[in-house]
């Protein structure tokens, strides 16, 4: 609902793209996304996808009709030397996990768009190595987007409390943020190894993924910060971290 919503997560995103240096071109990884492979999209006018059910019709009559960028996703299919990387022309385009953001922070839609797959059979490692192999695209004037949640659980939300985290959740919580700020990037990587509050936080790894590639595009005299930092409806974390 945050993509048709004006609320204090949808007006920093707007604060965001009103701020920060006006981009060439968006890369989104999204966690919405997961391929047996990576995949880049690579259509000139990618579609706008509704992936999810049951909400209120206002949503599915969004449209985010961005350009896509062909040639971008070539370079850097070119580029990569870790796996092998496929362009998608017709199967996918821009999902929620983009769109939604997007929107507040470009509401115009007159930057070129391209989004990343999730391989689903990679390693959180080779998640972050891969993401270590793109950092040249900061240098262009790329704007690099992970769309998930550090914290999410469906199956926990309790939908009587919008307002607050369950205990594991905000204790998880405040342990990933404590990381990034001091750069322990093996602790972020393992995260399967630190316990029961970890496996209640992150069921599965699809929502984490995106946080992965941006401390792996990171370099050592980044400044970090973090905004949007919530939890919501007991077991979801709206914290957002900005690298720059």
């Amino acid at each position: 609902m945050n993509a048709i919503e004006d609320n204090q997560f949808t007006r920093t995103w707007r604060e965001i793209g009103e701020s920060i240096p006006r981009p060439k071109a968006i890369l989104s990884i999204s966690a919405h996304w997961e391929t047996r492979g990576t995949y880049f999209t690579a259509m000139p006018v990618p579609r706008t996808i509704y992936d999810f059910g049951g909400f209120p019709r206002q949503l599915y009559e969004v449209s985010y009709p961005a350009k896509g960028n062909p040639e971008l996703a070539q370079e850097i299919s070119q580029t990569i030397k870790k796996q092998e990387i496929g362009l998608d022309m017709k199967e996918w385009g821009l999902d929620h996990g983009t769109w939604s953001v997007l929107r507040h922070m470009y509401p115009d839609a007159d930057i070129p768009v391209i989004q990343m797959s999730i391989n689903h059979f990679l390693s959180p490692v080779y998640h972050y190595e891969l993401a270590q192999e793109m950092r040249y695209l900061r240098e262009q004037g790329i704007l690099i987007v992970g769309s998930g949640n550090m914290v999410h659980n469906l199956r926990e939300v309790d939908w009587n409390n919008p307002n607050a985290g369950y205990d594991w959740a905000l204790e998880v919580n405040n342990k990933l943020k404590n990381w990034l700020i001091n750069k322990e990037h093996e602790n972020l990587i393992d995260f399967r190894k630190h316990g029961s509050d970890f496996r209640l936080a992150i069921p599965t790894a699809e929502h984490y993924i995106p946080l992965l590639y941006l401390i792996g595009l990171q370099d050592e005299n980044d400044e970090l910060t973090l905004f949007n930092d919530e939890l919501c409806m007991g077991s979801l974390s709206m914290t957002g971290v900005m690298v720059k």
